[in-house]
Formats: C-alpha cells, structure tokens, sequence
C-alpha cells in the first residue's frame, strides 16, 4: 500500500542524513554515467518539491545512489533497506572507473596492461564454474607476449634477474646491495 511519495522519501533521506539536494545529485552522477542515464538539479529539485515524480530509470538510479529500495523511495510501505548483495563489488568497480578516468591515455595504457597481468595470476582469478573467465578477453598476442616478457627476465643470463640468495653467478656488486637495502628497509 502506497503511503508516502517520492517528494515525502527523498525529504526523509535529506534531513535524516543532513544531505543537501546537490548531495543527492553527485551520489548518482556515477550510475546515470554507467547506465546512460542524464539527471540534472533541476531533476532533484522538482522530485523534492513534488512537481515531477521520477520515471522508471531515473528511480533506480537514485535507488542505487541513495541504497535505499525503489518501492520504498515511491512511497510504499516497505522495507527501506535495499536488497543488493552485489554492492561492494559495484562501489568498488564505480571508484576503479573513476580513478582510470583521471588518467591521461599513457597511464590508461598502463593500468590496462596491469590489470590484464593480474589475470594471468592463478590466485587472482576467479574460477566459478559456468563463468567467463579473464583468460576469454586476452588476445593470443598479449599473451605470448606476456610470457615471453616473464621467460626473458627469468632467464639466468639476463643481468635484471637477479634472486635473493644472490645465488646467479654474474650479479654485480650494486644489485645485491640494491637487494640488500630493500630487505633491511623497515617501511618496504
């Protein structure tokens, strides 16, 4: 049963959080970027005051903004609390396209190929049955690519290998120092 309305809901959520309607508007910037959905002051303001109720999209945005649940925020008499187990996982996604976002496209190329090289790290994938893994978006290139970068530097002849035991015959004095510095740095 309807109870309250949108205006009455969103009233609610800026005094009981001391949010401000602008509050309201920079909350759901990130879903109406991810989702393609266009909201502006002037949106806010006019569900606030009641002269426009929400449509269909600008409410779930503004559901997934405020974690409150759509039905509630129409004014029925529901349960508030939004039933999203996925949450962290999208907060987390939202923070990592903002940050890329702040890059110019040297540092978007180089987080790129971090990201990918984290995927070829068996602890770092996720292995449940029926999805698709990470292993399904690399190109053959990267990959042959990626494992010869790690044969090469692995290799024993290769002066930028050096382990550290400083067991490899060839090390140069300044690499096993340098090693040594890093293993007695107490904030490494």
């Amino acid at each position: 049963m309807k109870k309250e309305n949108t205006s009455t809901r969103l009233k609610t959520i800026i005094k009981d959080r001391g949010l401000k309607q602008i509050d309201i508007l920079n909350k759901a910037l990130p879903f109406c970027q991810k989702y393609g959905v266009k909201m502006n002051k002037s949106d806010i303001s006019q569900y606030v005051s009641g002269k426009n109720e929400p449509g269909q999209d600008k409410l779930y945005i503004l559901g997934k903004a405020l974690n409150v649940s759509e039905a509630w925020l129409m004014g029925y008499d529901v349960p508030m609390k939004r039933h999203n187990n996925n949450r962290t996982t999208e907060e987390t996604s939202l923070k990592i396209i903002q940050y890329y976002e702040q890059l110019n496209d040297i540092g978007k190329n180089e987080a790129t190929k971090r990201v990918e090289e984290l995927t070829y790290i068996q602890k770092y994938i996720d292995n449940v049955p029926g999805n698709q893994n990470s292993l399904d978006v690399r190109s053959e290139a990267t990959e042959e690519k990626f494992n010869s970068k790690v044969t090469t530097m692995m290799s024993e002849n290769d002066p930028r290998y050096v382990d550290a035991a400083h067991s490899i015959d060839g090390a140069s004095k300044e690499d096993m120092q340098f090693d040594e510095d890093i293993m007695n740095d107490e904030n490494f």
